[in-house]
């Protein structure tokens, strides 16, 4: 990430719209049971949110720095901070009563590793149990934010059907201006 997005992400305007606009929709979209997992939390915030909703939450973070942070922030509280790629978890299949990914899709470098990723939280997930997640639009904006940055974005028109190709069941898509959210479930 470059550096601008990343003060963002530590912003009082990043914490302000996460309360006011993710929550919410995370209070009427996500059960997220007793063991979360959480694919590249950056920085925390939504780790934050996150950790008060369920007895435990492993965060995947693959930027050194950013997981190292985390971990010294996050010491003696319900979250484990792995430091690792998550287009190949070394997790346990079937662990997870839900799995998180906020804002984090477009950072990967191509479709198939997006692919790659989300084939791992499908593989970790419960049998039954749900990704909730949010992703950037493909806007000008957007687009000059991540300036000298990785910017994928995912087509609200394609994700359905990668998900449910991919073999995930009951996707649900909501498309808002800058992104869009998305709930999609492992078969029971």
């Amino acid at each position: 990430m470059n550096q601008l997005h990343l003060d963002y992400l530590v912003s009082p305007e990043w914490a302000k719209r996460l309360e006011t606009d993710l929550l919410p929709w995370i209070e009427r979209v996500a059960a997220l049971g007793d063991d979360v997992i959480e694919v590249g939390p950056g920085p925390g915030l939504t780790t934050d949110i996150i950790r008060l909703r369920t007895e435990r939450v492993t965060a995947v973070e693959i930027d050194d720095d950013l997981a190292a942070a985390l971990r010294e922030r996050m010491s003696g509280t319900n979250v484990d901070v792995v430091h690792g790629d998550a287009t190949c978890l070394d997790l346990p299949s079937d662990r997870f009563s839900a799995a998180t990914c906020f804002n984090m899709l477009h950072h990967v470098p191509s479709a198939e590793e997006q692919d790659r990723v989300l084939t791992e939280i499908l593989r970790v997930l419960r049998p039954g149990a749900a990704l909730f997640a949010t992703d950037a639009r493909d806007t000008e904006l957007l687009r000059a934010v991540h300036e000298d940055d990785t910017f994928v974005p995912l087509s609200a028109d394609t994700v359905v059907s990668r998900l449910r190709a991919l073999g995930y069941g009951d996707v649900d898509l909501e498309v808002t201006e800058y992104e869009m959210r998305f709930a999609a479930r492992k078969p029971a």
